[in-house]
């Protein structure tokens, strides 16, 4: 028979534990209202220049930029956008599992890349794997700045431009929408999807007239679309990061009041079992003195 004095004891500790866990909810709740309101701002910027340098680079004529450019690949660059704490769910582990898909075909491949890690999560595991990291980020919390993430891609642009590397992939989850997020591994250089046309795109050819010049208003506008799309990834990270911990302290929180009602029905019972045999006792006892 368990004993009461355990029983009581394990049932406030689970309770201390639901405060908790319902605490980390409510603040990943308010985390997720913020963060889903940036990724909501940016994705509409992101998809507008998306398809303004997209119509500017097919109506440039022989005018291109050399982040349009596709090349056979010898270096690829692949960055992993992770978190700095855990208590989310499976978020870490899906973004993993496909980083480490990547990582695996250009190992079979026997193709040269650098790994590049945000989130001490991240870090933490392809420390333990002993998978070498080429740079290592913790300063992107739940509000990345654009001026944070402008200083990762300009680094990419210049080595992207000088032949140094010759594609850059990012492993991350994509926000769809509040119910679904995606795990994905997502390459934003060369900007060929810029280059293309887009769905939003399609329809009358428009006849533009390039003030200064083509050349000088491309150099401007494609680099701020790949900074534009490398910081919706950062927002679409973040705002899932809060997404999946909601959802697992919210079931924390409901398996810890479902633990409450089992610890509880056992005391209740082992009580009145305890009780039960203390009246048989006495019962004996005033049967014996007769």
């Amino acid at each position: 028979m368990a004993n009461l004095r355990s029983l009581v004891k394990r049932r406030k500790a689970v309770r201390n534990i639901r405060k908790i866990t319902k605490t980390m909810e409510l603040i990943a709740t308010a985390r997720f209202k913020k963060a889903l309101d940036r990724a909501t701002e940016a994705a509409a910027y992101t998809k507008k220049i998306a398809e303004l340098a997209a119509d500017l680079s097919q109506n440039a004529g022989e005018v291109s930029h050399p982040l349009l450019a596709v090349r056979p690949v010898k270096k690829s660059l692949l960055l992993v956008l992770t978190s700095n704490r855990g208590l989310c769910g499976g978020y870490n582990g899906s973004v993993i599992r496909e980083a480490n898909g990547e990582i695996r075909r250009f190992t079979a491949a026997a193709a040269p890349f650098d790994l590049e890690v945000s989130g001490k999560r991240g870090q933490a595991f392809f420390k333990f794997q002993r998978i070498p990291r080429a740079q290592e980020y913790t300063q992107f919390e739940d509000k990345p700045t654009f001026e944070q993430v402008d200083a990762v891609a300009s680094r990419y642009i210049d080595l992207f431009v000088s032949g140094q590397i010759d594609e850059v992939k990012v492993a991350y989850t994509r926000f769809i929408s509040a119910a679904r997020q995606e795990a994905v591994v997502e390459t934003l250089l060369p900007l060929a999807s810029v280059g293309a046309a887009t769905p939003a795109a399609v329809g009358p050819k428009a006849d533009y007239e390039f003030i200064p010049d083509a050349a000088d208003i491309l150099s401007e506008l494609v680099p701020a679309a790949f900074k534009a799309r490398l910081f919706k990834c950062f927002l679409d990270a973040a705002v899932s990061e809060q997404i999946a911990r909601r959802v697992a302290m919210k079931a924390a929180t409901e398996n810890a009041g479902d633990l409450i009602k089992d610890i509880t029905r056992v005391y209740n019972r082992t009580r009145q079992a305890n009780i039960t045999k203390e009246i048989s006792e006495l019962i004996a006892g005033s049967e014996a003195l007769k």
